[in-house]
């Protein structure tokens, strides 16, 4: 290969090869996937967040042209949008007059509307009326008025020339090849044996197996032995041979990605844990892009032709059915009346028809919002409250925040699940050390769990797992999986009659019996300062640190003053059973875990005699009488569970036993509401209490909880601003009083972290419901984990990046997300809300370029828009 490249393969017009950096250029193309990590720690992040620089509309054509990807509603999603009364006509027609207004028409103004009105409303041409013969004939005879291209072509990879070619199935082939490979290379836990020369990298090991594997033949993998060592010199031989032009390197390798963002995404997400891994993306390419060069090389030279024109059929068809233009008038047109309605239909193709929709969509829900929020607005109440609570923002914990104000005299707060704190976790008797923070974020501590009386408890957690771990080995050993069967049998025969029959009573009773056993004694958190090895995190916190971090969470809420006898930290998590999206029900900012944990610490720390000192410094009083206690909301149970209850003053026991007074009732009108959204409620509704326990405890349950569904504002104010309103679940909400924000660092805060994580769930959402065959993970029952680290359909696709079908779709044809883009809703002066957009570049470019939507409420209660 070598030789033959030396002779014959010299790029025309093209830079050194030793001046094109292949790590740079691997690195930009990556900017087209997102890192995926594994789904035991599930962290949302929308599959666009690097290609932000660039307007939605953009992006979607883009996508469109590259992949055939429609990252717009379709139309059905759209229509029963339309049929349930979410789109006002009125907006609709305000988005297409401004669209029109931005155009250079040289056709009357009532035209261009007559015809684009008729596009909207109809969407989809009806082409079995229209005569085929007389447009294409028409088309031959206008072909000189045919409308220049607006975008450059879309680069496409070998395969997929081919496959246009119909020259077998090569995308296909080769994403076989390259599934098998990357299940070997990641795998973490599945495979019995694991995939020899791993240590050495996935181009490495990758060239020295592929020469012994059968699915290739002789020919194919002797070519394959003669390959360069090392990646990069394997890289750039083969896109010398495949004679890609430099200025095409980078779309190559995008095009190249995109075949399988799941598995590129995981990549990505290892290369970005540690520096050894650094090289990962151009060992995949390295692999991909040579077993293409194999694969295709006996169908080259191609000899197929670009295909860069537009086609005229379709906007004659257009004028035909939406502008009332019969074919044969066509004739009768100016030259430039013909370029102008060519023109017209070319602009308003569907991408900008589905663009209009979707905003005609989104202002009606910022108008329905904009209604509800300013109807009525309670005179602020500052009577001190006998219990307060801080819940995370998700949107789950509206409706529980609503049920637990009416029962009782409560204030609740709404804030980052992480409280603030940037720390890795480890609970008691665990090795395993946990990131629970956002995933933009590093930790900067870490805290454990310990207890005196912890010997027996560890001895029998760790005979739990090693019991798990010897059943596991046996499954998976040839001689010990015969009898295992024998042996396990009858045990999981009434396990398996119980979990399928009662699931409710059996999931409560092996609960009850495990923790019995295990007995777990009460333990306490390493919150004090320990010195660690350089480059270890430290263990705990300096007082200084404790200060910092209880003051920056209570600014951060809104809670700095008038405090309750009893403050409850509420952190949140799931509950569910067999389901391997568990960890994308729990904490959206604590990496796919249960916020309890952190809730449990900032509690501790708001306790600590010394950090209270420290905060009266800084003008926040914590009364001594008032105490922070931690509960965990598990929201597919709708209950509130207490973690950490330290000894109570008089006031707080009080205010404690009045809570446990309302909880019941508050958690059966919780489940009440929610229950009765899910597709299955009929069945269950009778007690929805009991109907949410069996849900969480149903093996073979694919929605035991909606999780994020619906979500599609993000509002940053005052709790009385929202208070009395039904917001149906599908608000975050975090709390924020702009008159204790003079400099603006608070707002600051929430937009670059709750705001953005907020923005990377719904777009998660957004994507796994406009394209779930691409974004989403499809439906439960057919998924498949894989290497420890994800699910696929069957045994070989690609690694599933969204949500499965079951988290979006109320049915088959049926969608229960609305996919709108987050809209940001601030309350406060509108030059706090200038200051943001100047500060903060990267949120003003998410608002410019429409993949975020923002309005304020200002001090005199007017609302503006500003995206």
């Amino acid at each position: 290969m070598n030789t033959t490249l030396a002779r014959t393969l010299q790029w025309k017009n093209q830079p050194d090869t030793h001046d094109i950096d292949l790590h740079n250029l691997v690195k930009s193309a990556s900017s087209v996937i997102a890192p995926l990590g594994p789904i035991n720690t599930f962290a949302a992040r929308h599959p666009w967040v690097n290609l932000e620089g660039q307007s939605f509309e953009q992006t979607a054509r883009w996508f469109k042209d590259t992949c055939n990807l429609d990252i717009y509603p379709n139309e059905s999603i759209l229509q029963s949008a339309r049929e349930r009364g979410g789109m006002d006509q009125d907006f609709l027609e305000k988005e297409l007059q401004q669209w029109l207004s931005k155009q250079s028409l040289q056709l009357p103004r009532e035209t261009a509307e007559r015809f684009c009105r008729t596009a909207l409303l109809k969407n989809q041409l009806s082409s079995s009326t229209l005569p085929v013969s007389e447009i294409k004939s028409m088309a031959a005879k206008l072909k000189r008025f045919t409308p220049q291209m607006s975008e450059k072509h879309a680069v496409k990879t070998y395969s997929q020339r081919l496959e246009e070619l119909g020259k077998g199935d090569a995308v296909h082939e080769l994403n076989r090849h390259m599934i098998k490979w990357c299940k070997l290379f990641l795998d973490e836990s599945q495979a019995v044996w694991a995939m020899p020369h791993r240590a050495e990298g996935f181009y490495r090991a990758w060239r020295k197996l592929a020469q012994h594997d059968p699915a290739l033949s002789r020919k194919v993998r002797k070519q394959l032995s003669e390959f360069p060592e090392e990646a990069d010199a394997a890289l750039m031989e083969v896109l010398l041979a495949l004679e890609i032009p430099f200025s095409e390197i980078q779309d190559y390798f995008e095009a190249h990605f995109l075949s399988l963002p799941g598995w590129g995404g995981m990549l990505l997400w290892r290369s970005q844990q540690s520096t050894d891994n650094s090289s990962l993306l151009l060992d995949y390419l390295a692999v991909r892009i040579s077993m293409e060069w194999v694969l295709i090389k006996p169908f080259l030279p191609l000899t197929e032709k670009r295909n860069d024109k537009i086609h005229l059929e379709p906007l004659l068809a257009a004028w035909a059915e939406w502008g009332n233009l019969p074919i044969h008038a066509w004739s009768q047109l100016s030259a430039s009346e013909i370029k102008a309605r060519l023109a017209l239909a070319n602009r308003f193709d569907k991408i900008v028809r589905n663009r209009l929709w979707l905003e005609a969509w989104e202002k009606t829900y910022e108008n329905q919002l904009k209604k509800l929020l300013l109807s009525q607005q309670p005179e602020e109440n500052i009577k001190r409250k006998l219990a307060q609570f801080v819940f995370c923002i998700d949107v789950r914990s509206e409706l529980f925040r609503r049920k637990l104000e009416k029962a009782g005299d409560f204030e609740t707060f709404g804030t980052a699940g992480f409280f603030g704190l940037p720390i890795a976790t480890c609970e008691l008797g665990s090795n395993h050390t946990h990131r629970s923070l956002p995933v933009m974020f590093k930790p900067q501590h870490k805290v454990s769990e310990s207890s005196p009386d912890s010997h027996i408890y560890q001895q029998r957690l760790h005979a739990v797992r090693s019991l798990w771990f010897t059943f596991k080995t046996m499954k998976h050993n040839l001689l010990s999986s015969m009898v295992l069967p024998e042996i396990s049998g009858p045990w999981l025969s009434l396990q398996t009659l119980a979990r399928s029959f009662v699931p409710r009573s059996a999931g409560r009773t092996l609960n009850k019996l495990r923790e019995a056993w295990l007995d777990k004694p009460s333990t306490k958190l390493s919150l004090d300062h320990t010195q660690t090895a350089e480059n270890v995190l430290p263990i705990g916190f300096s007082l200084k640190e404790q200060v910092h971090y209880v003051r920056q969470a209570l600014k951060m809420m809104g809670l700095t003053d008038h405090f309750a006898p009893l403050v409850v930290i509420c952190g949140h998590g799931s509950h569910s059973t067999n389901n391997p999206y568990h960890s994308a029900l729990d904490c959206g900012a604590c990496g796919g875990a249960s916020s309890g944990f952190n809730a449990r610490v900032l509690a501790a720390l708001c306790n600590l005699p010394n950090v209270r000192k420290g905060l009266e410094t800084e003008g926040i009083v914590i009364p001594q009488g008032t105490v922070f206690a931690a509960a965990e909301h598990i929201t597919s149970r709708d209950e509130l569970r207490f973690l950490y209850v330290p000894e109570l003053s008089g006031k707080a026991k009080e205010a404690f036993d009045s809570i446990q007074i309302a909880l019941p009732k508050v958690s059966e009108e919780a489940a009440a509401e929610r229950i009765s959204q899910l597709p299955s409620f009929q069945t269950h509704f009778k007690n929805p209490k009991a109907a949410a326990e069996r849900l969480a405890e149903d093996w073979s349950e694919v929605r035991p909880e909606w999780g994020l569904a619906r979500n599609a504002a993000f509002i940053i104010g005052e709790r009385r601003l929202t208070q009395d309103c039904n917001l149906e679940g599908r608000v975050f909400l975090n709390n924020y009083n702009w008159k204790k924000d003079k400099n603006g660092a608070i707002l600051a805060g929430i937009i670059s972290g709750p705001a953005t994580v907020a923005q990377w769930i719904n777009l998660q959402y957004y994507a796994s419901t406009v394209a779930p065959h691409y974004y989403g993970s499809g439906n439960k029952t057919t998924q498949t984990v894989t290497s420890g680290i994800g699910v696929m359909q069957g045994n070989a696709s690609d690694l599933l990046s969204g949500l499965p079908w079951q988290s979006v779709m109320k049915s088959d044809e049926e969608a229960y997300h609305e996919p709108l883009r987050l809209l940001v809703v601030i309350q406060a002066p509108r030059e706090y809300v200038k200051r943001v957009l100047e500060q903060n570049h990267a949120f003003a470019q998410k608002v410019k370029n429409g993949w975020i939507r923002l309005a304020s409420i200002d001090q005199e209660g007017r609302w503006k828009s500003w995206s």
